[in-house]
C-alpha cells in the first residue's frame, strides 16, 4: 500500500491556525491526559465565563404522546447567539417532567448519560389536552454506565420535517413496496432432540414434518421455519403443543461419522405467543416510535424461507450459480452472483429491499488441482516447502471435501489439518492390539486404489481425536463453500470488476432478480398474504447546490464553483500554503536512477511552490538510494545527518519524500511507523511508476497532501468565511469524525483500531487532528473516549481522546467549543442504542471533567455506506439528471418515502460517480441537542464533502468520518513489528517526546488481557493530518 496522490476517491484534511512552520500550535500539556482542566492559552488572557443574567434556556425536543399529538418534534423557548453557561431544558406548556441538562456540582461530579436515558420515557404530569414526553437529556448523575437495558426508554430524535433547499427531480430507488398482511400470525416454539448446531439439518427435520403432517395435524398451514427455534404461522395450528418423531436419512454433517444413517428426531411443537401486527401499522403510519422487531422477522423469514431452501444463503444474501456466471478470481476461489434481501420498515410503508450482490467462494476442484492454483505452480513430483505447507493448512482447514476413490459413494469430510509427513510415511494402528498399517498399503488393499502423490502430505479429516487421514489425489472440493478469509490484491480487483455495474445495467438485474423470485407465486408469501408490487419506488429528491469554494488571492482565481462534484488546482493557490524550508529524499526503488529522482522530487518542489506553498527548491542533503531491507537503518541515519545541519540553525526536518518499489510489501507500513511513532516526521510516499509518468495531474495531487500534513490548508468553505453556516458560524463549533476497524475475518486476535479526529480551526472547520487506539477484538464501542487514570502523587487525572481534541481545539483557537457535532462512522442499527449509550456518556464526561457545568449541546449523527439502498435517475437518458458515469447527480439528498417513517435520517449522494453505481450515504441522527432542521444538516454534510483536502472532487462521506477511518487504517501498521532492526524498541530524538495520549491506549479483552498498545505518535506528527 502507498500513497499515491491521486487515487480515485479524493481524501485529504487540515488544522489549526497556523504556526510560523505552517502547522498548527497543538500541544499535549496541562489539559491533556494528564490535565485537570483547560490549559492556559497563548496570549495569556483567560476567556472569561459569562455571568448570565439569566437562566438561558436550552431548547428541548417533545414527541408527541402514542395517544394523540401529530408525531412531529416542536420546539420550546427562546434561541440565542450567545452560548450559555448553563443549558437547562425549558419547561414546557403542559407540565411534563423538567429535565435540566446538568446540575451544578463540583468538577468532580461526571454526567451520567445512561441515568438520562432511564428517565426519557416515564411520563409527566401532562395535561389532559396534550399528552407529551420529553427526549431531551436530564440531569447529569455521577456512577457506573448503565447497562443497554435501559436504551428500551431511549427514543432518537423525531424528524423535524423535510428539507426544502435543492432542485427537486424524483429518483428510483431500488425498494418494493409490501402490502402488510391481514393475517393472524402465530409463533410456536420448537425443540428438536437430540439438538444439533446444523440449521440444514434443524431445516432437513422440519421439511419432513411438514411434508408428512401438512394435511393432517397441521391443519394445512404452511408454516415457516428461522432453523433454529422458531415456527411461524398465518392463524393457529390445532393445537398448542404437540410431539412428532421424525426419521432423516442423514446428509453428511463434514465429520465422515454419520453418512448415510437413518437418525429419529423428537420434535416438539408449542404455542408460544401472538404476533400483533397492529403495533406494525401504528409504526409505519408515524403514530408510534418504537419498531415491533418480532413482528418485522416474521415477515423477513416468511420472503426468506423459499429462497433459503433454493440458494446458499449467507447472511441476508442469497448465492447461486444459477443466478449469473461464474467467475475464476484466482488461486482456487470463484466469484458467485447473487442478490440481498431484507424487509424494511420505510415512510411508504413495508419495503423490500432488493440489491445485487456478488462473493467468492471456494472452487469445487481436486483438492491436488486447488493447490496448484494456490501456490501458482505444478505440485506434482515435488515436495512441499515448510511455507507451502503453512498456507495449504490456512486455506484448507474448515473446508468440507468428498472422496472419489469409492465410486458413487460420495462420503464428505471436513478438514482439520495438514500431516507434518508426507503420505509414504504415514502408518497407523488397524487393531486394539496396535497393529500397524501405511496408508499407501490400506488404500491399495481396502479399495485398490494406488496412491501417485505419496511425497505430498495427507489431509487430516473429521474428528480431533482420532485423526483420519485421506490422500490429496483421492479429494475434491464441496461445492458451494463460501471462502470467509482475507482476498489478495489480485482477488479483489477480479471480484470489483465483477461486481461494477453501470447504474442502468444494475437496474435492470435488480428487475430481473425480482421477476425470477416470482413473489406473486411465492408458497409462503401467499400462506401469509403477503404481496409485493414489482416496480422500483418512485421518490421524491432534491439536488444541493455546490458550495462555492475560497482559494488564495493570489491566484488568478480567488474562489470556485464546484461543477457536477468536481473542480481543479489550475489558476489557484491553497487558501493557506503551508511551509517545507527542510526537506530530504530517500529512494527504496533500485530502478529509479539518482537523476532520476533528483529530478522527481525538482517538479514536485516547483508544483508546490506554483500551489501555493512556501516549499525550498532544493533539499537539506542529496536524495539517497538504500535498500528496501535496509529501512529502518537508512530512515534514522539520513534522519540524524539531517539533523545535525539543521539543529545549529535551531530549525527543524519538515518532510521526507520517499519513492517506493510499486510492489513494495510491507515498506510503506514499516515506514509509517517509524516516521510516525519514533522519529516524528511526516512523510510522502511516492510510486515508482509515478516518478516516471510524472503527470502534471499527479503531482498537483501529491502537493495537496503534503500541503495538509504540514499544517496548511487547501481551500475553504466561503460560508464559513462569511460565518453563514447555520448551527455551526454562530458560535466556536467542533465537528468530530470516529470510526472503529476491525481485523480481517480469520485474524482471531488482532485488535480493532479506534480513530477519532477532531476540527481544530474555527469558523473555516477544515483541519483536523487526529488520535488512535488499539481496543479489544472486534469491540465497536470506542474504549478511550474518556478515561481516569490513578496518578500515585496527583490521584485521578482524567484523559481520553474527546478531551485531548477538546483541549487541543482551545489551543488552536483560544476559545472553547459551545457546539460539538459528532459523524460516527460504521455503526449498524443493531448497535445504535449501545454506541450512543456508551459514547454520548464519555463526551459528556470530558467536557465535565475540563470545567464544572461544561456541557455544549451534542448533536450524534451516524454515518452508514454499508446498506443496500441504491438511487436511479427516473430517465436514464435524460443526461441533464445524470453524471458522466450515468449515476445520479452529486448533491442528490432523499429524506421521503424510504427513510425511516419518524426518525431524522436522510440519503446523500454526495459524490459524482466514477465507474459502478454511486451508493449514498446515509446519515441517522441519534442525539440532537441543538436542534438541526433538515435542511441545516443536509447543507452542512454535503458542504463538507467538497472539503476534503487529498483532492478537488467532493467524497461520498462527510470528511471527519473519512479522516477517521484513514487514520485507523494507519494505525493498524503500527502494531505490527515490536522491536527494531537492532532489537531493541526503538527512541525518538530529544525534544520530539512521546505524549502517551497520541498513541499508548489499550484495553482489556474480555477474558481480562490487555490489548498491546499502539506507540505513541509524537506530538508534532499528531496535530497535523498525518493520515492524508
Amino acid at each position: 500500500m502507498s500513497e499515491t496522490g491521486g487515487g480515485r476517491r479524493g481524501r485529504g484534511r487540515g488544522t489549526p491556525q497556523q504556526s510560523p512552520r505552517g502547522r498548527a500550535p497543538y500541544q499535549q500539556g496541562a489539559g491533556g491526559r494528564g490535565g485537570r482542566g483547560w490549559p492556559q492559552v497563548r496570549p495569556p488572557q483567560q476567556v472569561q465565563p459569562r455571568a448570565p443574567a439569566q437562566p438561558q434556556q436550552q431548547p428541548v425536543i417533545y414527541r408527541a404522546d402514542m395517544a394523540g399529538g401529530t408525531g412531529r418534534p416542536y420546539h420550546v423557548g427562546p434561541t440565542s447567539q450567545q452560548a450559555p453557561e448553563l443549558h437547562q431544558a425549558t419547561r414546557a406548556p403542559s407540565p411534563p417532567q423538567q429535565l435540566p441538562l446538568e446540575t451544578t456540582g463540583a468538577s468532580s461530579t461526571m454526567p451520567q448519560v445512561g441515568e438520562q436515558f432511564k428517565q426519557m420515557s416515564v411520563h409527566g404530569e401532562a395535561s389532559s389536552s396534550r399528552g407529551v414526553q420529553p427526549v431531551g437529556p436530564s440531569a447529569p448523575v455521577a456512577g457506573p454506565i448503565v447497562p443497554a437495558a435501559s436504551s428500551k426508554s431511549l427514543r432518537f430524535p423525531l424528524r423535524p420535517g423535510k428539507g426544502s433547499i435543492g432542485t427537486k427531480c424524483v429518483v428510483k430507488a431500488n425498494h418494493f413496496f409490501a402490502e402488510l398482511p391481514n393475517k393472524d400470525l402465530h409463533h410456536y416454539d420448537v425443540s428438536i432432540i437430540p439438538e444439533v448446531e446444523s440449521r440444514i439439518v434443524n431445516r432437513s427435520v422440519m421439511h419432513n414434518l411438514v411434508k408428512e403432517y401438512k394435511e393432517s395435524y397441521l391443519g394445512g398451514r404452511l408454516p415457516v421455519y428461522d432453523g433454529r427455534k422458531s415456527l411461524y404461522t398465518a392463524g393457529s395450528l390445532p393445537f398448542t403443543s404437540k410431539e412428532f418423531q421424525i426419521t432423516l436419512i442423514d446428509e453428511d454433517d463434514g465429520s465422515g461419522s454419520a453418512s448415510g444413517r437413518q437418525r429419529t428426531f423428537k420434535v416438539v411443537i408449542k404455542f408460544a405467543a401472538r404476533t400483533d401486527l397492529h403495533h406494525l401499522e401504528m409504526f409505519l403510519a408515524g403514530r408510534h416510535t418504537e419498531a415491533p422487531q418480532d413482528a418485522l422477522q416474521v415477515l423477513d423469514i416468511v420472503l426468506r424461507e423459499l429462497p433459503t431452501a433454493r440458494f446458499a444463503s449467507i447472511g441476508r444474501s442469497f448465492y447461486s450459480p444459477g443466478l449469473g456466471s461464474k467467475q475464476t478470481l484466482g488461486e482456487g476461489l470463484e466469484s458467485w452472483r447473487g442478490f440481498y434481501q431484507s424487509i424494511r420498515p420505510t415512510q411508504m410503508g413495508l419495503s423490500l429491499n432488493i440489491d445485487m450482490s456478488s462473493t467468492a467462494f471456494i472452487e469445487p476442484l481436486p483438492v491436488i488441482q486447488f493447490v496448484s492454483q494456490l501456490l501458482s505452480r505444478d505440485i506434482q513430483g515435488r515436495p512441499l516447502s515448510d511455507s507451502d505447507r503453512v498456507k495449504i493448512k490456512k486455506a484448507l482447514r474448515g473446508v468440507r471435501v468428498e472422496v472419489t476413490h469409492r465410486g458413487n459413494m460420495r462420503r464428505k469430510y471436513r478438514i482439520t489439518g495438514l500431516t507434518a509427513q508426507a503420505t509414504r510415511e504415514l502408518t497407523f494402528p488397524v487393531d486394539d492390539q496396535g497393529t500397524m498399517k501405511s496408508v499407501v498399503q490400506y488404500f491399495q488393499e481396502t479399495y485398490g486404489f494406488t496412491i501417485q502423490h505419496t511425497y505430498l502430505p495427507c489431509l487430516q479429516v473429521g474428528n480431533q481425536q482420532r485423526a483420519n487421514y485421506l490422500p490429496m489425489e483421492v479429494c475434491k472440493i464441496v461445492e458451494g463453500q463460501r471462502y470467509t478469509k482475507k482476498l489478495n490484491e489480485r482477488q479483489i480487483t477480479a471480484l470489483l470488476r465483477v461486481t461494477c455495474q453501470r447504474p442502468q445495467d444494475r437496474e435492470q438485474d435488480i428487475m430481473r432478480t425480482v421477476r425470477h423470485n416470482a413473489y406473486h407465486d411465492d408458497p409462503y408469501a401467499r400462506e401469509f398474504g403477503i404481496r409485493i408490487n414489482d416496480r422500483l419506488a418512485q421518490v421524491e429528491a432534491r439536488i444541493l447546490p455546490a458550495p462555492k469554494l475560497k482559494y488564495h488571492d493570489t491566484g488568478r482565481e480567488k474562489d470556485c464553483q464546484p461543477r457536477v462534484g468536481q473542480w481543479n488546482m489550475m489558476n489557484k493557490k491553497m487558501v493557506n500554503g503551508g511551509r517545507v524550508r527542510s526537506w530530504i529524499c530517500i529512494n527504496f526503488a533500485r530502478n529509479v536512477q539518482d537523476t532520476a529522482a533528483r529530478g522527481f522530487c525538482h517538479e514536485l518542489a516547483v508544483m508546490c511552490q506554483t500551489s501555493g506553498m512556501d516549499f525550498a527548491l532544493e533539499p537539506v542533503l542529496p536524495a539517497l538510494s538504500a535498500r528496501p531491507d535496509q529501512l529502518e537503518h537508512a530512515l534514522k541515519v539520513r534522519y540524524h545527518d539531517a539533523m545535525v545541519k539543521l539543529q545549529p540553525q535551531q530549525r527543524e526536518l519538515d518532510l521526507l519524500i520517499v519513492i517506493l518499489p510499486d510492489n513494495n510489501g510491507s515498506l510503506y507500513g514499516d515506514l509509517k511507523r517509524i516516521c510516525e511513532t519514533d522519529l516524528g516526521l511526516v512523510s510522502q510516499c511516492c510510486l515508482t511508476k509515478h516518478v516516471f509518468r510524472m503527470s502534471k495531474q499527479y503531482l498537483a495531487n501529491v502537493a495537496l497532501k503534503i500541503n495538509v500534513k504540514v499544517g496548511g490548508r487547501n481551500t475553504v468553505l466561503v460560508d464559513a468565511l462569511s460565518r453563514r453556516i447555520p448551527l455551526v458560524s454562530d458560535r466556536p463549533t467542533i465537528i468530530f469524525g470516529a470510526d472503529v476497524t476491525h481485523p480481517h475475518p480469520g485474524e482471531d486476535s488482532s485488535p480493532s483500531i479506534a480513530a477519532v479526529v477532531a476540527s481544530q480551526d474555527w469558523p473555516e472547520v477544515t483541519k483536523y487532528a487526529g488520535l488512535v487506539s488499539a481496543q479489544a477484538h472486534r469491540q465497536e464501542l470506542i474504549q478511550d473516549l474518556y478515561k481516569v487514570y490513578q496518578d500515585p502523587q496527583r490521584g485521578p487525572i482524567s484523559g481520553g481522546m474527546i478531551r485531548e481534541l477538546l483541549v487541543s481545539f482551545r489551543r488552536a483557537t483560544n476559545q472553547r467549543p459551545q457546539r460539538i457535532i459528532f459523524y460516527r462512522d460504521g455503526v449498524s442499527e443493531g448497535q445504535f442504542y449501545q454506541v450512543l449509550l456508551h459514547e454520548l456518556d464519555a463526551i459528556r464526561k470530558a467536557c465535565a471533567s475540563l470545567e464544572p457545568n461544561y456541557q455544549p449541546p451534542v448533536t450524534f449523527v451516524v454515518v452508514q455506506k454499508r446498506h443496500h439502498t441504491r438511487l436511479f435517475a427516473s430517465n436514464h437518458n435524460d443526461h441533464s439528471m445524470v453524471d458522466r458515469s450515468g449515476n445520479i447527480l452529486p448533491g442528490t439528498v432523499v429524506d421521503s418515502k424510504i427513510c425511516h417513517p419518524t426518525e431524522f435520517d436522510f440519503y446523500l449522494c454526495s459524490h459524482a460517480g466514477i465507474q459502478g453505481t454511486s451508493r449514498p450515504a446515509h446519515y441517522h441522527v441519534l442525539w440532537d441537542e441543538n436542534n438541526f432542521t433538515a435542511d441545516a444538516l443536509q447543507t452542512l454534510t454535503n458542504n463538507l464533502c467538497y472539503t476534503y483536502a487529498r483532492c478537488t472532487r467532493s467524497v461520498s462521506i462527510v470528511p471527519p468520518a473519512y479522516y477517521a477511518h484513514l487514520a485507523a487504517f494507519r494505525a493498524r501498521f503500527y502494531m505490527e513489528p515490536e522491536t527494531s532492526d537492532s532489537g531493541s524498541m526503538p527512541t525518538g530524538p530529544p525534544g520530539r517526546g512521546a505524549a502517551p495520549a497520541g498513541g499508548l491506549r489499550s484495553s482489556r479483552v474480555p477474558g481480562g488481557v490487555p490489548v498491546r498498545p499502539l506507540p505513541a505518535l509524537k506530538d508534532n506528527v499528531k496535530k497535523v493530518m498525518f493520515y492524508c
